[in-house]
């Protein structure tokens, strides 16, 4: 068994992400509430009709880096 109150934070870090990698490789798997399915169906009917909203994830990167010098 495993003692995960026995891993240090880094470790259990690490089981997170690897943990969270191998059920974001079968999302079908993963069930969906009615709500979170209606909230789901909501956003892609607010994508198609508005276009996306946000800026790019490069951009995001680029305004932190210059906020920071």
């Amino acid at each position: 068994m495993l003692k995960i109150d026995q891993l240090t934070v880094e470790q259990r870090l690490e089981l997170m992400e690897r943990l969270w990698e191998s059920l974001s490789a079968t999302p079908e798997a993963i069930p969906l509430t009615r709500a979170q399915r209606a909230e789901l169906d909501r956003r892609l009917d607010d994508l198609e009709q508005e276009g996306p909203r946000g800026i790019p994830w490069n951009e995001v990167v680029e305004r932190i880096r210059k906020q920071s010098q």
